[in-house]
């Protein structure tokens, strides 16, 4: 089958560095690249595997509350922090 395609140039760029390397033209290139995209978009999602954070104690808390940042800069560096 005859088609007419536009092509982005970063793709087209892509195609063409393949065509050189596997020293085949145009068309078979992008046949392969197509067959392969197909599957690919046809096949079921991959399974990942879930991200898990992991936890490390850190020994006892040193400042009970973060929310007034003030206070806790007083705790650390001392009254002269301003």
């Amino acid at each position: 089958m005859r088609m007419t395609l536009t092509i982005d140039d970063d793709v087209a760029v892509q195609i063409e560095r393949l065509r050189r390397d596997r020293d085949a033209s145009l068309k078979a290139v992008v046949n392969d690249v197509l067959r392969r995209g197909l599957h690919e978009v046809d096949a079921p999602p991959k399974k990942r595997k879930p991200f898990r954070t992991r936890t490390f104690d850190v020994g006892k808390v040193l400042i009970p509350n973060i929310d007034n940042v003030a206070e806790v800069l007083s705790l650390i560096e001392g009254d002269a922090h301003k």
